[in-house]
């Protein structure tokens, strides 16, 4: 292990969550290799169709407290 990487895992204990999170995100996209040119479109196509989706009615809401319930009930 490196000095530099000792450094690093002691400078993340001293950051908040918030921070910590944002440091992940920063680890994980510098692992990305390329990007594709229409993903941003495709995410954006997706988010506007799943939301007419719920606005119609053709799909109902689930609230994250039933989402939490349902994962601690499988590790039961």
């Amino acid at each position: 292990m490196s000095a530099v990487f000792k450094q690093v895992i002691e400078n993340i204990k001293q950051l908040s969550p918030d921070e910590r999170a944002l440091v992940a995100h920063c680890l994980i996209s510098s692992l990305e290799t390329g990007q594709d040119d229409n993903v941003d479109e495709a995410w954006a196509a997706l988010a506007e169709k799943r939301y007419l989706e719920l606005e119609s009615g053709m799909v109902k809401g689930v609230s994250w407290d039933n989402i939490k319930n349902e994962v601690k009930g499988q590790d039961d």
